[in-house]
């Protein structure tokens, strides 16, 4: 039976070496369809074909074996020519990889591939490992602005990593994308600067999704220093500010921004008058409740039912004072 198995497999490895395509894709067909590891040294060569359609399958069959000796081929595949190669590869990747291969990884990223740095990066989220810090920070002052904008997304899903004084000054990149991912990471740091950039952001930055994203990162940090920069962007122009602003302001709440809460409830769109009878209701003071009563009557459903609990909130609140 084995020299049956080794019969078979040496009949692929002939194909593969065919200077016809067809004849190479039918072996690598059957080498996936052999699926076991004895065929992962003729996957792995059929890794390096000329054909991507040779490739594809080669990656999509080493992943099903899933055999950890394919990842130093398939670290080289995240810098082929074809974005499919690279993400098959990468999907592939992120299956494999472990903490054990985080030095691997590493030295990948000193490669002159921006291809396959980028990818590396990406991995990186998956092992959440601090030691790949000093690996990361070279990145962020890099002439690739996509390798700036990766890399710091990444430190934020590094364990244990609170400050990060690099990370700060790309909240004022050139490129809108790092300072959109930067608004983001600075949520989960705790260097002392963190809240005053995230609120000048917020108030100032050109782009809504960069104001947006630090109304995500303010609600994380749930502080106080915060709030007039959220009461102030409760009126921005997009939606989308204004939304997250309230959501930040929900967890910090505070008699001054009540007015414009209340504002809220008349916005043009839904979330916003959702999120902002939910900030009310956990302000829970009586002197909302007119305007909360009104919104009783919002078309929308959702916005009613917020509206009713945050009366609800008011009303036990009040019932409890006197009973008290």
């Amino acid at each position: 039976m084995i020299a049956e198995n080794d019969s078979e497999l040496n009949q692929w490895l002939e194909m593969l070496r065919s200077p016809e395509l067809s004849d190479r894709l039918v072996a690598v067909k059957n080498l996936q369809y052999l699926g076991d590891e004895e065929a992962t040294n003729a996957l792995l060569l059929a890794l390096s074909d000329e054909s991507i359609a040779v490739q594809k399958i080669a990656i999509s069959a080493l992943w099903e074996i899933g055999n950890p000796v394919a990842i130093p081929a398939f670290i080289e595949c995240l810098g082929s020519d074809d974005a499919d190669i690279r993400q098959e590869a990468l999907s592939a990747l992120n299956e494999l990889v472990s903490p054990t291969d985080l030095r691997q990884l590493l030295d990948a990223l000193h490669c002159d591939n921006v291809n396959i740095q980028l990818n590396i990066l990406t991995l990186l989220r998956k092992i959440h490992d601090a030691q790949s810090l000093p690996d990361i920070l070279p990145f962020f002052a890099s002439d690739v602005p996509e390798l700036r904008a990766t890399a710091v997304t990444t430190l934020s899903y590094l364990n244990q990593v609170e400050k990060c004084p690099q990370a700060l000054a790309l909240i004022s990149d050139t490129d809108l994308n790092v300072r959109r991912a930067t608004a983001l990471s600075l949520g989960h740091l705790t260097d002392p600067e963190v809240i005053s950039i995230l609120c000048q952001a917020l108030k100032s930055d050109t782009d809504w999704q960069v104001r947006r994203n630090a109304a995500k990162s303010l609600a994380i940090h749930a502080d106080s220093v915060a709030i007039l920069a959220l009461e102030t962007a409760v009126s921005d122009e997009h939606w989308q500010v204004r939304k997250f602003a309230l959501q930040a302001l929900q967890k910090i709440p505070d008699e001054r921004v009540m007015p414009a809460l209340i504002r809220a409830l008349a916005d043009e769109y839904s979330d916003v008058r959702k999120e902002a009878a939910i900030a009310l209701g956990n302000l829970s003071n009586p002197a909302a409740m007119p305007a909360l009563q009104q919104s009783l009557d919002d078309p929308d459903k959702e916005v009613t039912i917020f509206a009713q609990k945050a009366i609800q909130k008011i009303q036990t609140l009040l019932q409890n004072s006197q009973n008290g």
